[in-house]
């Protein structure tokens, strides 16, 4: 389960936020709304100790990963929480299954390719495996970063906009997946966006 207390992050001397707190139990996804400016991104990178708050606690499991180390963090992060960017970063010289190979190795010093070839298959990508990520389409590449957040099975996944730059009907398919992939392995899903295409999918909303 992930909680958070007391969230406060300031910009300098310009924009001060403080969020409400939330709860994400396993298997369940959270969808977080609001328009520009208030907070989303931010939130979202303080939930995967990307930015470190003000004030207040992220708890994840029974870790406040405000209180960890540098070293610490990148550790807990690589093996606990998965993080889906609005852009998917690649290592543009390896093919989409050594990309998702390569973050398993990262986070556990090992490579976990019949599960990189197992979740990609599951996202319909079987013949987009030994692709580089340059040829394929946004939607592909965003399941990619898909498969590529989970293959470490995170208790935490965050996706920050993953359907900003989709048409209706990806859309629709990359929402359906996340969190169908959410409950098949146990993850807390916690979903950024101020797409309203998504309101009516999921009924666990806060607005920031």
């Amino acid at each position: 389960m992930i909680s958070t207390r007391n969230l406060r992050f300031t910009y300098g001397k310009g924009t001060d936020f403080s969020f409400p707190d939330i709860t994400a139990i396993p298997a369940e996804t959270l969808l977080i709304t609001g328009g520009s400016g208030r907070g989303k991104t931010t939130l979202l990178h303080l939930l995967g100790g990307l930015l470190r708050p003000q004030q207040g606690e992220v708890i994840i499991g029974d870790t406040n990963i405000a209180a960890l180390s540098e070293k610490q963090l990148d550790h807990f992060r690589g093996k606990n929480i998965g993080i889906v960017l609005q852009q998917s970063y690649f290592v543009a010289a390896l093919s989409v299954l050594d990309n998702v190979v390569l973050a398993s190795w990262l986070a556990t010093g090992k490579e976990a390719k019949d599960k990189a070839v197992t979740l990609l298959t599951d996202l319909g990508l079987k013949e987009q495996l030994h692709k580089l990520p340059s040829q394929l389409s946004i939607g592909q590449q965003q399941r990619v970063s898909v498969a590529r957040a989970l293959i470490n099975s995170p208790k935490l996944l965050l996706a920050d906009e993953p359907t900003s730059s989709l048409d209706d009907e990806n859309a629709y398919i990359v929402a359906d997946l996340l969190s169908s992939l959410a409950k098949q392995h146990g993850t807390s899903l916690i979903i950024v966006t101020h797409d309203q295409r998504l309101k009516d999918r999921f009924t666990n909303q806060i607005a920031l």
